[in-house]
């Protein structure tokens, strides 16, 4: 790991670890996250752990189903590596393509995933006083409330008002969010976007 990667890495850690630790009853010194918006389009990218459905048109025998491997490569019968992660699905379709075109005459590849895991960068973490912490695969127009419904919701010593969202995206900027308004209260103004990358800290309440 790089010395800019490992400072960058360290001040990730930090930044959650201060949050967690710094709850109380007032709302975070920080900047409400942006409203709900139109999402821009999104085109999800592969990350190890997906499964990929690969379907070679009018050659039944090169169709299948493969893992990406932690590596981030995938391997068929005639392509022995081919790296898969960081890539679109039309993007890897069209590699495959390639690859195959030396075996195959004109051959037409379609790529779907059909396991949604994708590469950690992108991949919505959950920390601190939710009933199931946990990662989740970014979905496109995903919002808050979709993230809290897949963790089951606040614990009771949750400090819901405290949470923030640590943007990646954006140089790890933090934003505060109203959880316990949008969860307890059915505040649906609190609920905002989650963009890929976010990771959602939530600190307990000391009183």
């Amino acid at each position: 790991m790089s010395n800019l990667s490992a400072r960058s890495g360290r001040g990730l850690l930090a930044a959650v670890a201060l949050a967690l630790l710094g709850a109380c009853s007032s709302t975070p010194d920080f900047p409400p996250a942006p409203p709900l918006a139109a999402s821009d389009d999104y085109s999800y990218i592969i990350g190890p752990g997906d499964s990929l459905n690969i379907i070679v048109s009018r050659n039944p025998e090169l169709s299948m189903q493969v893992p990406v491997r932690p590596d981030g490569k995938l391997a068929t019968p005639l392509v022995d590596e081919l790296v898969a992660q960081g890539k679109n699905p039309q993007q890897l379709a069209r590699e495959l393509e390639q690859a195959l075109g030396k075996y195959v005459r004109d051959p037409v590849v379609t790529v779907i995933v059909t396991n949604f895991v994708g590469p950690y960068s992108e991949q919505v973490r959950v920390v601190g006083q939710a009933a199931k912490p946990q990662f989740l695969p970014y979905k496109q127009k995903m919002t808050l409330l979709d993230v809290m419904i897949a963790v089951g919701g606040l614990t009771d010593f949750a400090a819901g008002n405290s949470a923030t969202i640590l943007r990646t995206s954006e140089g790890n900027k933090q934003y505060s969010v109203r959880l316990k308004d949008l969860i307890n209260r059915g505040d649906i103004s609190a609920n905002v976007e989650m963009r890929p990358g976010d990771i959602l800290i939530i600190p307990q309440s000391y009183f």
